[in-house]
């Protein structure tokens, strides 16, 4: 009889930790009862009542515009500063733009929150704008704050690549803005996608940033949640969340496949080079023999 290894019990019991409160969360937002802990039988009201509930429906549309904006700023104010970080090495300040790029990573979002509520009240004093805060002055908040993930996650795909092929670019007259569209974002793919998911996943759940800078007419929904759930836990937060796991999991399994398939491809096509390399190699040229007098 094989053994279970206490690595494989503590990956079990990883998993579980993980991943049962949210089966339970699913199976809950099935309950027919309004006592989130008292299960009343299965129906579907709650996901129908939602089409009714325009306020928490309004935060989620909401929180997925602000999502989807600040992961495309990100990734562009992210990727630049990573291009600078990594093929720009000498230059003044290098070790304190460095520091600015990465500091939101440990500053806690308390003191980041203050400091841009403090900011925006300054600049509508000094210059009328923001005249208030709402989705706007959030979405600078998110992209001040996911733009240093993006930057890290780039800065270490950049620093893999093989210069050698921008270099040859660049000796055939492709200009550098050409190389970078051409060539190097190709390259860099993966990781901008890996960084807009992050942004959009860290934008779609943050709450500290999003109470200190929005204003009124501007909840998200994690906003929403917080303040419905210090009343108490009602079954529409269930059936949200539910359908939030749900479109996660279906974007990262698309996600997931589709990278599958580019990588497969790309093994096949490297299989058959080598394969018509080494047939080319095994063909001997012909000799002629002279004719025969």
């Amino acid at each position: 009889m094989k053994r279970v290894g206490f690595s494989n019990v503590m990956l079990v019991l990883g998993l579980l930790f993980i991943y049962l409160p949210m089966l339970i969360l699913v199976i809950y937002s099935f309950n027919a009862s309004k006592l989130v802990t008292v299960w009343g039988g299965w129906s579907v009201k709650w996901y129908v009542g939602l089409l009714d509930n325009t306020q928490l429906m309004g935060s989620v549309m909401r929180s997925l515009e602000i999502a989807c904006y600040t992961a495309v700023a990100a990734v562009a104010l992210g990727t630049l500063a990573a291009f600078v970080l990594t093929r720009v090495t000498r230059f003044k300040g290098r070790t304190l733009f460095g520091g600015l790029v990465t500091a939101p990573l440990v500053m806690p979002e308390v003191i980041t929150g203050l400091s841009l509520l403090l900011l925006f009240v300054a600049m509508a004093q000094m210059i009328g704008w923001p005249q208030e805060r709402g989705i706007v002055t959030i979405w600078i908040a998110h992209t001040t704050f996911c733009a240093a993930y993006v930057a890290v996650v780039v800065s270490a795909r950049l620093r893999e690549l093989d210069l050698s092929i921008e270099e040859a670019a660049m000796d055939l007259g492709a200009r550098p803005w050409k190389v970078f569209f051409l060539i190097t974002i190709p390259m860099i793919a993966p990781s901008l996608a890996a960084g807009g998911m992050m942004s959009f996943a860290l934008s779609l759940d943050d709450l500290v940033l999003a109470s200190f800078v929005s204003g009124p007419g501007s909840t998200t929904l994690p906003m929403e949640v917080f303040s419905a759930v210090r009343l108490g836990v009602k079954p529409e937060i269930n059936a949200v969340a539910s359908l939030i796991l749900l479109a996660v999991s279906l974007a990262t399994f698309l996600v997931w496949y589709f990278s599958r398939r580019a990588e497969e491809r790309r093994k096949r096509a490297i299989q058959q080079a080598i394969e018509e390399a080494a047939a080319d190699g095994w063909k001997q040229p012909e000799v002629r023999r002279p004719a025969q007098a």
